[in-house]
């Protein structure tokens, strides 16, 4: 089995994070960072170069919307995945979100490993061949 997927969270909640990174964690997907602002958040995106980045759409008085946008124009030839996630129902959020870069969104109730990895792998699809799928971690 190849390499972990490596991700990072951004979101203003410390239990919220904690939380995440247990539950990642214990699936076998390997939290390489964690930030509570938008300035965090993208100096982590750029320093780690995650396989995944889960962005929080209320970063307290930031907007997530507008992380996602400055992740995805960092001056890479190929942004890596962004994934909204959000205590808010999707369907409020759907305009932004499909007008945002993000590759989805998951509500926070229904963050999984296996939904990450699903959203990811959806997104390698859409792109040129050589980005290789990754195997959902087994459910525990």
């Amino acid at each position: 089995m190849g390499a972990a997927m490596r991700c990072l969270i951004v979101d203003d909640s410390q239990s919220f994070r904690s939380a995440a990174l247990d539950m990642l964690e214990r699936a076998g997907i390997a939290v390489v960072g964690l930030a509570s602002n938008s300035a965090d958040g993208l100096r982590c995106y750029r320093d780690l170069r995650p396989d995944v980045t889960l962005v929080d759409v209320d970063l307290g008085d930031e907007s997530g919307f507008d992380l996602v946008e400055q992740l995805c124009a960092c001056g890479e030839s190929q942004a890596l995945p962004v994934i909204l996630i959000s205590a808010h129902a999707e369907q409020d959020l759907a305009e932004l979100i499909a007008d945002s870069a993000a590759v989805g969104f998951l509500s926070k109730i229904a963050l999984s490993p296996r939904a990450i990895v699903e959203l990811v792998n959806r997104h390698h699809s859409g792109n040129e061949a050589g980005n290789q799928q990754v195997s959902a971690p087994p459910e525990r």
